[in-house]
């Protein structure tokens, strides 16, 4: 019995080695690539200069100010919204609030992200009567809220309810519960930020109808913008191999950004715990 069971180990233990191998395989070979065809771009110059007006040199500082401004903007209204929802269905809501809240989420979470810049694109841009960085920031906030909302919800699932049966012993309020329960969920609240963050650092399909893209740096909320997503989209799709390149640079630096943040706030957020005052 004991061979059968160390057999039996083994062989599962195996098949999960290889089924994590496969599923970090596509992962690695796009690190790979994409460095491998990005990096030789990288230089000061290309970080902090526009791009050429004729296709030729020229730099990404634009769509780096620009994905900086709409990032702000989008996290201004998905953050607030998407934390307060997720606190309120985790440690308030009941019933049938909750429930509908919760549903809400879910079908926000699987909306398309082209539908949201359409529905941007009809709300914002044409009441405007301009594409803007102010339109773009509420196409990605909209996107951010649900799987901000989700995963808070979910973040403040995992403390154990001792946390809270002996604060409420203790006499402590509600709302003071509710400051320690999320203090203690940290990491997984800064985790689901991040992930939204990640997830509308990529979004093209919303940028083309509501930001549209700039060649110029920033000139107000109110007027279009560049943001990486679309200029790697616009250069890749031009022909012009210095613009091909441009765009294989722009990747490089979109993913190096996501993958150091996530990195860096996953070792400075883990292993807290916090205690009531």
């Amino acid at each position: 019995m004991n061979l059968r069971r160390k057999i039996t180990d083994r062989v599962l233990l195996g098949l999960t080695v290889v089924a994590v191998i496969i599923a970090l395989a596509p992962l690695a070979s796009i690190i790979y690539y994409v460095t491998v065809r990005g990096i030789s771009s990288i230089n000061w110059s290309f970080l902090t200069h526009n791009p050429s007006p004729t296709g030729i040199g020229g730099g990404i500082a634009n769509a780096l100010q620009g994905s900086l401004i709409v990032i702000l903007l989008a996290s201004a209204i998905g953050i607030p919204i998407g934390l307060l929802s997720g606190v309120f269905v985790s440690e308030f809501g009941t019933g049938r609030y909750a429930e509908t809240i919760r549903f809400l989420a879910d079908v926000l979470a699987g909306i398309p992200s082209i539908v949201t810049g359409i529905f941007v694109y009809t709300l914002v841009v044409l009441s405007l009567h301009s594409f803007s960085a102010f339109a773009g920031g509420v196409a990605l906030g909209f996107i951010e809220i649900p799987i901000i909302s989700n995963t808070t919800s979910e973040a403040l699932k995992l403390v154990p309810n001792s946390f809270r049966e002996a604060s409420h012993a203790l006499g402590i309020r509600k709302w003071r519960t509710t400051f320690l329960i999320m203090a203690n969920s940290v990491g997984g609240i800064v985790t689901g930020i991040l992930l939204a963050t990640a997830r509308v650092l990529g979004e093209t399909a919303p940028m083309l109808l509501t930001a549209f893209g700039s060649y110029t740096g920033f000139s107000g909320i109110f007027n279009p913008i560049a943001v990486m997503p679309l200029l790697i989209f616009q250069d890749a799709v031009s022909g012009t191999p210095s613009l091909v390149q441009q765009a294989w640079g722009a990747s490089f630096v979109l993913l190096i950004t996501v993958l150091g943040i996530n990195i860096l706030v996953r070792f400075a957020t883990r292993g807290r715990i916090h205690y009531a005052q």
